[in-house]
């Protein structure tokens, strides 16, 4: 889970527009909203500096660790 779908909302952007700001394809911005796939580290960037958002707390899942 995460919290991308909210903020991209928030911003009134579609995943279209999303995935031109970030640089890569709407299915890939689909896929990391239902959790499918995870960002790489430089798109992880490209979304934190965009929403001036830490990336750990947009992808809190990604960021946690379970012992």
């Amino acid at each position: 889970m995460n919290h991308l779908r909210e903020l991209r909302m928030k911003k009134g952007l579609t995943q279209l527009e999303l995935s031109k700001i970030v640089k890569v394809s709407e299915k890939t911005v689909s896929a990391w909203e239902l959790g499918k796939r995870n960002p790489k580290p430089r798109e992880l960037q490209k979304l934190e500096d965009f929403f001036n958002i830490p990336k750990e707390k947009i992808f809190f899942d990604l960021f946690s660790y379970k012992m």
